[in-house]
């Protein structure tokens, strides 16, 4: 099979790799379509992320939706032709994290495309039967593909506890940012505001159902909040840029008493906070690592109408063209929202 690789920093390449063969839990997925993530970016443009660093020939890519080919003895949830979205991470299941059910903290945790495990920009991939979901009939594999970014954004939502009722506040309109949104507003959510200073994202925002956006390289944040929510604060505030300024100003039009979910990494791993602001607010911080038990959600989502999720794509690329995929995702990115890879038709 063809497999892309990660020869250096910046520098894509291809090798031919044996088909691999499934265990008789796993299936054996014939990858349709796999999503250009930032972290793959990170990767990609900086050879790590933290502690996480790439050692070449790296293969990229975790966000994945295909056809299922071949199944091991033991499985029999799924069978040939089966449309499928990939879970990626593997807990232990032992530990004290996957036997409580949060096995994405599983310290042992092996996911595709963080070091030194290998991603999915390949033609095939054996994975555990359980951690493949079927797809509905209204669904495609290009959908599926974006099931694991969507996790994340209903992990969030979870975790900020989002209601009918409540206006809340995404900060960042990138590909994290928007699925929060459809995420929050899906979980019914009254009135949900995006802020970034990327036009394009925001206009893809509104395009995919936010009730409002602010401009952060036009607007005061903090005034435009104190309108929007007659200067009581949003019910709830989910950051997913990553930068100190968006972090504070999440602090600062948080309602009293409420929630703030923060999604994003900073570039160094830390930032400055007013913590004494958020004292005084009695602030409940909510962190999230990737997801758990959420796929079944969010593919329902998707299938019933309630999330958009194509609508996130703004570049397809194919499998052959991925070196000039990952550049203008890395170098573009005011303009290529979210890239997703053809790996096959």
């Amino acid at each position: 099979m063809k497999v892309a690789i990660m020869t250096g920093i910046g520098k894509m390449d291809f090798v031919q790799r044996p088909i691999p063969v499934q265990k008789s839990h796993e299936v054996l997925v014939k990858v349709e379509y796999v999503g250009i993530c930032g972290s793959d970016l990170h990767y990609y443009e900086a050879g790590g992320i933290g502690k996480n660093r790439v050692k070449p020939p790296f293969v990229l890519g975790h966000e994945s939706g295909g056809v299922v080919v071949e199944v091991g003895a033991d499985v029999k949830t799924l069978k040939p032709g089966d449309r499928v979205a990939l879970e990626p991470g593997i807990g232990c299941g032992h530990c004290e994290f996957c036997t409580t059910g949060r096995y994405h903290l599983c310290p042992d945790v092996i996911f595709f495309a963080t070091p030194p495990i290998d991603g999915v920009f390949q033609e095939y991939v054996a994975h555990p039967a359980s951690l493949c979901f079927k797809i509905p009939e209204n669904m495609d594999t290009m959908e599926a593909a974006l099931i694991e970014p969507l996790a994340v954004g209903f992990h969030a939502a979870n975790r900020g506890e989002a209601h009918i009722g409540q206006t809340a506040v995404v900060f960042g309109s990138g590909c994290i940012g928007l699925v929060s949104m459809m995420a929050l507003r899906a979980e019914g959510v009254s009135r949900v505001y995006v802020v970034d200073i990327m036009e394009k994202r925001l206009e893809k925002a509104l395009e995919l159902g936010a009730t409002g956006v602010i401009n952060a390289k036009k607007e005061d944040v903090l005034e435009a909040a104190r309108k929007l929510t007659g200067g009581a604060g949003f019910d709830l505030a989910v950051e997913t840029a990553g930068t100190e300024i968006t972090t504070r100003q999440a602090i600062e039009v948080a309602k009293k008493g409420s929630n703030v979910v923060l999604v994003g990494y900073s570039a160094t791993g830390e930032v400055t906070l007013p913590i004494s602001l958020a004292l005084d607010k009695e602030l409940t911080f909510k962190t999230i690592f990737r997801y758990h038990h959420v796929y079944p959600m969010a593919i329902d989502a998707v299938s019933s109408g309630k999330v958009n999720l194509k609508g996130v794509v703004t570049n397809v690329f194919e499998f052959d063209d991925i070196q000039n995929a990952m550049d203008s995702s890395v170098h573009d990115k005011a303009n290529i929202v979210k890239g997703v890879i053809r790996v096959s038709k």
